[in-house]
């Protein structure tokens, strides 16, 4: 082992998913030659000193590096070193004026004055009360995570998760980790189970521990709800946890049972064989499906009656402005006679349109519509072709941080979101108590919808309010667990209307017919683009994923602005059906911002460059400032001072702390199932052989039908055909599908937990 101790001055490359970077160190002391070093770095930015233990090897290609075992980071000596340090971001309250300020008043002694004087700083100009405070706080924060990333280096444990760590538990880390240290795989973003087995090793639980075994089952359930399944066969789940994170059948079985005993596992039972199947569920998620299933099935059960006079289509069709087909009228008639309706069909066969006929129907019949959809694009979309108010569900059901309500409730928002943490206080404003207030609810995109966010609407339904689902169900499913548009359909137990013809206007869309080909399992009819005549559908074929790659940016900023005057940034949509590699989203990211926004001024975070005039997309579902997964905005301010980054939604400007920034992402590039419920005026989708396990008929028709105006797919016939063969769709576990069927008959909870 040997020590290299240097200044961070760049990170040439940092991957998001698991931390692997390359640095470039300025060594100390003296003027010695940049090096490079490599390894798992999360919490390090540049302008930081550090320490790095590790082994040099000479790579074939880039030559001597250093190869990073552990690290940590330092607190810098010199003057100018202290000044970049506290110009650097990494205190709140001091950008690059008052660092300048701040090491001009204190000298050497800065650090010394911010440990133990912090009144001082008001000596300095531009430092007040207010800022103080901020700088404070900061600086213990700094504090804390020196402590952690101590603590975790005298356990030998790799120090790169500091962060995320600190992140997720702030001063009660150190705490967290002696206790239980699996809690850091079924908490903190980004940690997988081995990971924390290692540190658990490391800190002297035993691998016949059960709390391993236990921290195994939990994280094996969270991950396969990560993957949709709301349950998972007992048995199978036993032999995954076996193979996979090697821990004995001998061990898993009497902490399962114990679990269940103590109500943080339910067991329940498929009568979908002939031989009846256990099935093992985190609470929440259990009890997500049975009131969800009970609530339709209540609904179900009432009527609404209307005599409708013999000229009621044409005064709908008048306000319309079009003529209904006859599938159309009668999806009309249902949703006004029945509680319960789910309509669906494909691109061009008029849901929206029906969707504004149901609307101006129950104007003329007195009743009240409120519109809602997953997304904020998505509701956004509905609102401009209706005419009607929309809202997401999370705005409709009006989520407050501060929101009350009683232990199993707020136990219950944790674990059906998937999070083992213990309950928080915020919920839902609108529920059971507070109920939504109208006469029918119409929901759109509901394939997007996943069984735990479908609960907690339906807990907002009042027994007299109708319901009316709209949706592709031939799109990718919710990224959330369940199957909820399919499992309504196939339960038989509601009004089905299926929208199949194609209108005059979309006819003549070649987007459109050549998804229904794609569905019906036939190749797309594609233009070649050397021909003179323009098309919104067009086919380039390219082999090499690296020319596939810089077609990409030559189509985004020059050839599809040139030829049909869209806006790079705002219509332009890159939309791929893998994260990672060459032709991934992150690595497309990368590209299109040096070539769409390469001038912005930059700040670097978590291996991500973000400038402002960056599309950008929100990740995770964020209550607080009213943003949500999937929402696109665009970079507008970076203060450094203030350590704050303003992005601007659809006109509505959210400002993120640095330490939030792991909720953006860049957008030029996004993956299919963050596209779902979104429409963009022109996508581009490179498609090829490399991307073999995703290529399914599902995903290229949700991708297809994202582009509203144009599409162009790069890569090769082969790819294309693969995915066009390719129906097959994974099975989700779950028993929403029998519990609306009414099996299994119980359709009430056990009595440890209730709703």
């Amino acid at each position: 082992m040997e020590i290299v101790r240097g200044e961070v001055e760049r990170i040439t490359f940092k991957s998001p998913e698991d931390g692997y970077a390359v640095l470039k160190i300025l060594p100390v002391p003296g003027k010695r030659e940049p090096i490079v070093a490599v390894g798992n770095f999360l919490d390090v930015n540049p302008g930081e000193m550090i320490e790095i233990k590790g082994r040099w090897q000479n790579h074939p290609q880039y030559g001597m590096r250093f190869y990073a075992e552990s690290y940590r980071t330092l607190l810098p000596a010199s003057l100018e070193g202290i000044r970049k340090y506290l110009a650097s971001g990494l205190i709140k309250g001091i950008g690059p004026v008052i660092a300048e300020r701040i090491v001009e008043r204190f000298g050497v002694h800065t650090f010394d004055v911010m440990e133990n004087s912090p009144e001082r700083l008001l000596e300095v100009e531009g430092v007040g009360s207010f800022r103080l405070e901020q700088i404070k706080k900061a600086w213990k924060e700094q504090k804390d995570i020196r402590e952690l990333m101590q603590f975790l280096q005298d356990h030998d444990i790799p120090t790169g998760y500091a962060s995320r760590i600190f992140k997720h538990y702030g001063n009660l880390a150190i705490s967290v980790l002696r206790e239980n240290p699996y809690r850091v795989a079924m908490e903190v973003s980004g940690i997988g189970f081995l990971t924390a087995d290692a540190m658990a090793r490391r800190l002297g639980i035993t691998e016949d521990s059960p709390l391993r075994a236990q921290g195994a089952v939990f994280y094996m359930l969270q991950k396969l709800a990560s993957e949709g399944h709301v349950c998972f066969p007992e048995d199978e789940l036993i032999s995954m946890i076996e193979d996979q994170l090697r821990i004995p059948r001998g061990i898993l079985l009497p902490v399962v049972e114990g679990l269940i005993r103590r109500g943080s596992l339910v067991r329940d039972w498929s009568n979908e064989s002939e031989a009846r199947k256990a099935l093992l569920y985190l609470p929440g998620f259990h009890a997500c499906e049975v009131m969800a299933a009970k609530k339709l099935l209540e609904l179900r059960r009432h009527v609404r009656r209307f005599i409708l006079p013999e000229d009621f289509f044409d005064k709908v069709e008048e306000r319309l402005s079009f003529k209904l087909d006859e599938d159309q009228k009668k999806a009309l008639v249902a949703a006004l006679t029945n509680k319960i309706t789910i309509i669906t069909g494909g691109p061009g066969t008029g849901k929206t349109t029906l969707v504004r006929a149901i609307t101006i129907a129950c104007g003329l019949l007195g009743l009240r519509v409120l519109l809602a959809s997953p997304t904020g694009r998505a509701a956004k979309r509905l609102e401009e072709a209706t005419r009607h108010r929309a809202a997401t569900i999370h705005r409709l059901l009006e989520f407050s941080p501060r929101a009350r309500g009683s232990r199993d409730e707020r136990l219950d928002n944790n674990q059906a979101n998937g999070k083992m943490s213990k309950a928080k206080e915020g919920g839902f404003l609108r529920n059971a108590s507070s109920p939504l207030k109208g006469d029918m609810l119409i929901l759109d995109e509901t394939s997007m919808v996943d069984l735990p966010l479908l609960h907690h609407l339906l807990k907002a339904v009042p027994n007299d309010m109708s319901v009316v689902f709209v949706g592709d169900v031939d799109q990718l499913p919710s990224v959330g667990p369940g199957t909820v548009l399919r499992d309504l359909i196939e339960s038989e137990r509601f009004t089905v209307v299926r929208l199949s013809t194609i209108h005059r206007q979309a006819k003549h869309s070649h987007i459109v017919v050549n998804a229904h080909r794609i569905i019906e399992g036939k190749m797309p009819v594609v233009k070649s683009v050397s021909k003179q005549q323009k098309s919104d559908f067009y086919f380039i074929y390219r082999e090499n994923p690296e020319e596939i790659a810089n077609l990409i940016l030559k189509l985004c900023s020059e050839r599809i602005p040139k030829s049909f005057a869209f806006d790079p940034v705002h219509d332009i949509q890159v939309i791929t059906p893998m994260n990672r590699g060459i032709l991934g989203a992150s690595n497309l990211n990368k590209l299109l911002q040096d070539v769409l926004n390469p001038q912005g001024f930059q700040i670097e975070r978590g291996g991500q460059r973000l400038r402002v005039g960056d599309k950008v997309m929100q990740i995770k579902n964020n209550y607080d400032k009213d943003v949500y997964n999937g929402d696109i905005g665009i970079i507008q301010f970076i203060d450094l001072d203030n350590q704050e980054v303003t992005v601007d939604f659809y006109g509505k400007r959210v400002k993120y702390d640095f330490s939030e920034l792991d909720e953006l992402m860049l957008a030029y590039a996004i993956s299919v199932h963050k596209a779902q419920g979104s429409e963009y005026p022109a996508v581009i989708i490179p498609i090829v052989t490399q991307h073999y396990v995703m290529l399914q008929r599902n995903l290229l028709y949700t991708a297809i039908t994202r582009g509203k105006k144009l599409v162009v797919l790069v890569g090769t016939y082969k790819a294309i055909a693969i995915a066009v063969k390719n129906s097959s769709v994974q099975k989700r576990f779950s028993l929403f599908k029998e519990r609306l069927k009414g099996q299994p008959s119980q359709l009430s909870l056990p009595s440890f937990h209730t709703v």
